[in-house]
C-alpha cells in the first residue's frame, strides 16, 4: 500500500461536458480509441506489451478500425525497435537512445527500467493505464482525460515505488506525443527576455532534437512551455493541420521535440532533468505535471482559439464561468515606492472619475520599504505612510465605487529586512558558498515547511484584516544556489518539486479560504505564465514593457498560447519608459483594449482633455469587454517581421458581435491602409458596422451581410505615424 503521494499539480478535475466524446477499448485488438470534438487519438498494446501510438489527428469515422499495434522494426542494428516504436511512455532501459519519459536509479546501482502494460480502467472521460517493470515492483499509471468541447487531451504519469527500498527519479515526463510520420514539419515556439517577451519563432524540424526549457526555477521568459507543429506548406492562419500543446508546470521545465532515424516526430515534456533527482521512498509515489495537447484542422489560428476556449472553461479559477476582468488602475508609475494615504486617496478619486473599477496600491506600502534595497519579507503596514492602517484608504476606494487591490512579492526577501536577520537560513543557498542577489533580494525556500507556513499566514492575516479584492502577486528574480541545507543531501534536489507544490498549495488554500479574492501572476514581466499557475490566478502580466506599439507584438505572441481574457495591458504615460516614444492617448488605449484593460499612467500629470479621452475610452471598452475577453480571436494582419500594420478581430461566441482593431506604424508613398477582410461571421446574417474610434472609409455601407464583410472587406482611414482605429459589428437580422 502506498504511504505517500507527491504530485506536481493540484487534483482539480475538468468540468463536466455535454459534448459528444468517448473512450473505447477493443479487447480483441487491444486498441484504445479516444474521440472528442474534431479529434481522434488512438493507441494500442503491441506484442511486447508496449503502449504504442497509432493515430492522432482529425476525427475519424466511427466505422474506421485499426489493426492490433505491432512494434516497429529497428532502423538498423544501431537503432533497435525500442527506438523506432512510437511509445506513449517509455523508460530508459535496453537500447533506448531517444528521449525517455522516465529514468531511475536503484540502490544497487541498476538504472535499467522496462515498462509493460498491465491493466487499465475507463471512467467517463478519464482513462488510466497501469504499467510495470518486467521484474521490479515499480509501477507507472498513465492518466488521460479528454475535453469533449475542444478535443484537448490532458496527460500525466504517476510513478509508484512498491519495492522495499528507495529509488531516485532522475527524469520524469508527463508523456510523449507522436505525430504522423512526415518530412516537412515546422515547429513554432515562444521566446523572450525582460521587456521583450512572447516572440513567435519557427524552424524546420530535422533529424536530431530541439530542446525548449527553463532552468530558472520558474517558467521563465526565455522559452514558454508551449509548442505548435504544422507543415511547412501550411502558412494560413485558419487552414491546415496543427498539433499543439502546453505544459502545466511553473517550475524548471523542458519540452523535447525529436525526429528519429525514420523521420517520426516525438514531443516529450515535463520537469527539467537538469540538476534533478527525486528520492522516492518505499511506498511513495510521484505524479508528473499535466501536459495538455490538441489538434486543429483550422490552422494556427484555430489552434489558439481552441486553447483559449479550453483555458477559459477548464483551467482558470471559476471555470467554466470565470469573471470578466474589471478595468484596473495601478498607482506604481504615479508614486513608485513613495506611497502614503493622502496621495493614494487623491489618485483613487482621479481613477474613479474615468470609470475605473479596481484601484491597486503597488510596491512600497509595507515594512521599511523606501526602495528596492529593503523591506521585502516584512509584511506589516508601514505606520508612517499609513498611520491608521489600510482601512481608511480601502474605505475611501469603496466609497468611490471601486474595489481595492494590493501588490505583494511573497517569495522574496531583502537582506536588509527583519525577516532575513532573523532567518538567514530560509533562503535558497548552498552552505559556505556565496549568496547571489538579484534586484537586491534573495529567493525564500518555499519548499521548507516553516517558510510555506510563514508565507501563507501573513497573506491570510492581511486578507482577514482588510477588505482586499485583488492581489498582484509578483516574483522578480530567478533562482540561484538552489540548495536546501536543512534536509539530507539525497533529499535536497526535491526542492525543484516541493517549492512549486507549496506555491500551488498556498494559492489553493488562500482561494478556498478567501474565495472572493482574485490574484494576478506577475513575474518580472511575463516570466511565470503557464497552465499550472493559471489554475490558481485570474489574470497574468505579460510584460513590464507597456509601450503601446511594442505591446502589439508582445500581445500577438502571447495569444498564440494564452487567452486575451487573462492578458493584462496597461495604458501608461508618453514618452514611454522603454523606448521614449510619443504615442497618442487614443492609440495607447486601443492597444490595451485588445486584452484586459488597465491604466498605470500618472494621473497627477494628466490634463482635463486626457481625463475626457480616458473616460470615453473606458466606457467604450466596457461595451466590448465581453467580446474581447471571451470571444474568438482572429489575427488578420500580424505586427511581426517588421510589419507596418496590425489588425486583430474578435467575434463573440454566438457570432452576433465583433470588434476589430487596426494599427498603422507609418504611411508610405501614398499607399492606403490594407483592406481588412473579416472572419468568423455568419455569412447570411446582416451586421451593422460602427466606428469605436477613428474613421472608416466614406463608401462603407452601414449594414451588410457577414459574407460582404468577409469577402468585400472594410477600409479604414489611417494615415501618418502611429495611428489606430477600431470598429464594431452587431447583428441586426438573421
Amino acid at each position: 500500500m502506498l504511504l505517500a503521494t507527491a504530485i506536481f499539480i493540484a487534483p482539480l478535475c475538468l468540468r463536466a461536458q455535454a459534448q459528444t466524446s468517448s473512450i473505447h477499448f477493443d479487447k480483441q485488438t487491444k486498441v484504445f480509441r479516444i474521440d472528442a470534438a474534431d479529434v481522434s487519438y488512438i493507441f494500442g498494446v503491441n506484442e511486447n506489451k508496449q503502449v504504442q501510438t497509432l493515430y492522432w489527428g482529425k476525427r475519424l469515422s466511427a466505422a474506421d478500425t485499426f489493426a492490433a499495434a505491432k512494434s516497429a522494426p529497428g532502423a538498423s542494428s544501431s537503432d533497435p525497435s525500442i527506438d523506432t516504436t512510437r511509445q506513449e511512455f517509455v523508460a530508459w532501459g535496453g537500447g533506448l537512445y531517444v528521449e525517455p519519459d522516465l529514468k531511475v536509479t536503484f540502490p544497487d546501482g541498476n538504472r535499467d527500467l522496462v515498462l509493460q502494460y498491465v491493466s487499465h480502467t475507463i471512467t467517463g472521460n478519464h482513462l488510466t493505464l497501469q504499467l510495470k517493470d518486467i521484474s521490479r515492483e515499480v509501477y507507472v499509471e498513465l492518466q488521460y482525460e479528454i475535453d469533449p468541447e475542444t478535443g484537448i487531451l490532458r496527460r500525466s504519469a504517476e510513478v509508484q515505488n512498491k519495492t522495499s527500498l528507495p529509488l531516485t527519479i532522475e527524469q520524469i515526463a508527463s508523456g510523449t506525443w507522436t505525430l504522423p510520420r512526415a518530412q516537412d514539419y515546422r515547429l513554432r515556439y515562444l521566446t523572450g527576455r525582460w521587456a521583450g517577451e512572447w516572440n513567435l519563432r519557427e524552424q524546420a524540424i530535422q533529424p536530431g532534437k530541439i530542446t525548449l526549457e527553463s532552468r530558472r526555477g520558474s517558467t521563465g521568459a526565455q522559452n514558454n512551455p508551449w509548442f505548435a507543429i504544422d507543415r511547412n506548406s501550411s502558412n494560413d492562419q485558419d487552414q491546415g493541420d496543427v498539433w499543439f500543446g502546453a505544459l502545466g508546470w511553473s517550475g524548471s521545465w523542458q519540452i523535447n521535440i525529436e525526429q528519429d532515424q525514420i523521420q517520426q516526430v516525438r514531443v516529450t515534456g515535463g520537469p527539467n532533468s537538469f540538476d534533478f533527482g527525486y528520492r522516492l521512498a518505499a511506498g511513495e509515489s510521484l505524479q508528473s505535471p499535466y501536459f495538455y495537447a490538441g489538434y486543429s484542422h483550422d490552422g494556427i489560428g484555430g489552434a489558439s482559439r481552441l486553447l483559449h476556449r479550453f483555458e477559459l472553461a477548464s483551467i482558470l479559477p471559476g471555470a467554466s464561468h470565470p469573471k470578466l476582468r474589471p478595468v484596473l488602475y495601478n498607482s506604481w508609475e504615479a508614486t513608485g515606492f513613495h506611497v502614503d494615504e493622502a496621495g493614494q486617496e487623491a489618485l483613487a478619486e482621479k481613477a474613479a472619475s474615468i470609470g475605473v473599477e479596481r484601484f491597486v496600491v503597488d510596491d512600497g506600502w509595507f515594512g521599511q520599504r523606501a526602495g528596492d534595497h529593503a523591506g521585502l519579507g516584512d509584511w506589516y503596514v508601514n505606520p508612517v505612510k499609513f498611520p491608521h492602517g489600510l482601512k481608511p484608504l480601502i474605505d475611501k476606494v469603496h466609497s468611490l465605487g471601486m474595489d481595492f487591490g494590493l501588490w505583494i512579492e511573497p517569495e522574496m526577501v531583502n537582506p536588509d529586512s527583519d525577516l532575513y536577520r532573523k532567518h538567514p537560513d530560509w533562503i535558497l543557498n548552498f552552505t559556505g558558498r556565496p549568496r547571489s542577489q538579484g534586484r537586491h533580494q534573495f529567493v525564500l525556500n518555499l519548499a521548507r515547511p516553516d517558510v510555506r507556513e510563514y508565507v501563507f499566514n501573513f497573506i491570510d492575516k492581511l486578507l482577514e484584516e482588510n477588505d482586499i479584492a485583488f492581489l498582484k502577486w509578483d516574483y522578480n528574480r530567478n533562482w540561484s544556489e538552489p540548495g536546501w541545507p536543512a534536509v539530507s543531501p539525497d533529499e535536497q534536489k526535491k526542492v525543484y518539486v516541493t517549492y512549486t507544490q507549496n506555491l500551488y498549495s498556498i494559492l489553493g488554500e488562500l482561494r478556498r479560504k478567501h474565495p472572493k479574492v482574485e490574484i494576478e501572476s506577475c513575474s518580472g514581466g511575463g516570466s511565470r505564465v503557464d497552465l499550472g499557475i493559471m489554475r490558481y490566478t485570474d489574470e497574468v502580466w505579460p510584460s513590464d514593457n507597456t509601450d503601446a506599439f511594442d505591446r502589439l507584438k508582445i500581445q500577438d505572441g502571447f495569444t498564440y498560447a494564452y487567452t486575451p481574457g487573462v492578458m493584462m495591458s496597461w495604458v501608461t504615460d508618453t514618452p514611454t519608459q522603454i523606448n521614449h516614444r510619443m504615442l497618442s492617448l487614443d492609440y495607447r488605449f486601443l492597444s490595451s483594449m485588445q486584452g484586459s484593460l488597465g491604466i498605470g499612467a500618472n494621473l497627477n500629470d494628466w490634463k482635463p482633455e486626457d481625463f475626457a479621452t480616458a473616460k470615453k475610452m473606458v466606457s467604450r471598452y466596457k461595451q466590448i469587454r465581453e467580446v474581447v475577453q471571451r470571444g474568438s480571436l482572429y489575427r488578420l494582419i500580424s505586427p511581426g517581421d517588421g510589419s507596418e500594420q496590425s489588425v486583430t478581430e474578435t467575434v463573440s461566441q454566438d457570432q452576433t458581435q465583433a470588434v476589430a482593431f487596426a494599427f498603422l506604424h507609418s504611411s508610405e508613398m501614398l499607399y492606403p491602409f490594407p483592406r481588412i477582410y473579416l472572419r468568423g461571421l455568419k455569412p447570411d446574417a446582416l451586421y451593422r458596422i460602427e466606428t469605436l474610434d477613428g474613421k472608416l472609409a466614406g463608401d462603407s455601407p452601414a449594414v451588410a451581410s457577414g459574407a460582404f464583410w468577409m469577402q468585400q472587406g472594410v477600409d479604414v482611414d489611417l494615415k501618418g505615424d502611429f495611428q489606430a482605429a477600431a470598429f464594431t459589428l452587431k447583428i441586426v437580422s438573421q
